[in-house]
């Protein structure tokens, strides 16, 4: 799908429009166009995203609510993005899919859109409200909210599933280093995926201590006990690590030999894989991933 479009109108659809863009702006122009031709639903989502983040941007200098330590609008803000890149970066790799695939593509990119829509929408009204979106059972309706981002939450889990079984079932385009990247990285992204339902098992993200409370400036991870959501951001971003340095294997001098290629990218998932798991532990330990 999206070599159609290379092949198609890398003459004059995307030639430079506005010579006054430094080359990279430029890039990243085209990089959207195409998103968008190839999958519109996941770019508009993430738009939507962009819409969001600042809204929250603009609103938290005027509201001085405090929400686990941190201004009440600044959750928002960091889902907003981290949605953006999710949606932007997995319809830029299902684009990759022959056309066989791209119908179960479709259905899946609206089942995406409509579940981290849901997810942010309820997000926005707990900041609204003052208060916690996630592991908040402290009122009927509170409940209700967090059920509701739990199911669409595992509905968007079961839709990679599906993305992960296509990704194995038809090669998509690209070299050996760059598919096998994509394959690898939504099995990572799954297993970080698993680690917030451990999250949700024990109602809390907080290791050894309440949720809340001393944490790492941005982050907010903690930095006096355990915090799963560092093994979980990781996991979660293998879905765009992973791919990036099979893409690079894929133009460096091993361009020509797949299976060198293959084996290299099977060793840094592994590592990755290390990475989360190791994070993981630490968590459940109790031990914070920095302290001061």
């Amino acid at each position: 799908m999206k070599t159609l479009l290379f092949a198609s109108d890398n003459s004059a659809e995307f030639a430079p429009r506005r010579p006054l863009l430094l080359p990279f702006l430029q890039q990243v122009r085209e990089w959207l166009l195409i998103l968008h031709r190839s999958n519109p639903v996941l770019s508009w989502a993430g738009w939507l995203s962009v819409g969001l983040a600042l809204t929250a941007l603009a609103l938290a200098p005027f509201d001085e609510r405090v929400v686990t330590g941190l201004n009440v609008w600044f959750k928002p803000l960091k889902f907003s993005l981290s949605n953006l890149i999710y949606l932007w970066t997995l319809g830029w790799l299902l684009a990759d899919l022959p056309a066989p695939a791209q119908r179960s593509v479709r259905f899946i990119s609206w089942g995406v859109a409509i579940s981290m829509t849901v997810e942010i929408a309820a997000i926005f009204l707990q900041a609204v409200r003052g208060t916690t979106s996630h592991f908040n059972n402290s009122s009927a309706f509170d409940g209700l909210v967090f059920a509701l981002m739990g199911l669409f939450i595992a509905i968007n889990t079961l839709l990679l599933v599906w993305a992960l079984v296509l990704m194995l079932r038809y090669r998509p385009f690209g070299s050996a280093g760059y598919v096998w990247g994509m394959r690898l990285g939504l099995l990572l992204f799954l297993l970080g995926s698993a680690i917030g339902g451990a999250m949700i098992g024990q109602n809390g993200h907080t290791v050894g201590a309440p949720d809340g409370g001393a944490g790492l400036p941005v982050l907010g991870w903690s930095t006096r006990a355990g915090d799963l959501r560092a093994a979980h951001f990781l996991g979660l971003h293998a879905l765009q690590v992973i791919p990036l340095v099979g893409w690079l294997l894929g133009r460096t001098a091993l361009h020509e030999r797949s299976v060198a290629q293959t084996a290299s990218i099977f060793a840094f998932a592994a590592l990755y894989a290390g990475g989360v798991a190791l994070l993981y532990w630490r968590a459940l330990s109790g031990l914070p991933l920095l302290s001061y």
